[in-house]
């Protein structure tokens, strides 16, 4: 009986969702999305997750920055300077670090849910 890697697991190591073993992107860095899968020839193309991942990520950074900018700010009343050099470069390093396996948690989710329908 074959398994199929969990979501969220495939999502963290940015793997192939038929497979779980191909990577979805073309290298480390950039967002841009392979063709088919290196491993089992699974077509990428035709999985658009579309401004999803940005949004959801908007939101997760909004739930997590601001409650812990209000926190610094209440706390120790810096001036404005000092929450745009502390903010600022948080808010950049975390939307780098998670936009990749956002966006393919959202891929991920996509190719199960269309598989779970036929």
């Amino acid at each position: 009986m074959e398994t199929t890697p969990s979501v969220l697991k495939q999502a963290l190591s940015c793997k192939c969702p038929a497979c779980g073993i191909g990577d979805i992107f073309k290298n480390k860095y950039l967002l841009a999305l392979n063709k088919t899968c290196p491993s089992c020839g699974f077509n990428l193309a035709d999985n658009d997750s579309g401004d999803g991942p940005a949004v959801f990520l908007i939101f997760i950074l909004g739930f997590t920055v601001v409650p812990a900018s209000l926190f610094v700010e209440m706390t120790f009343e810096p001036p404005f300077w000092v929450h745009i050099l502390l903010w600022t470069p948080v808010v950049v390093g975390l939307t780098i670090a998670f936009l990749r396996p956002v966006k393919s948690y959202v891929i991920s989710l996509q190719y199960k849910l269309s598989k779970d329908q036929t």
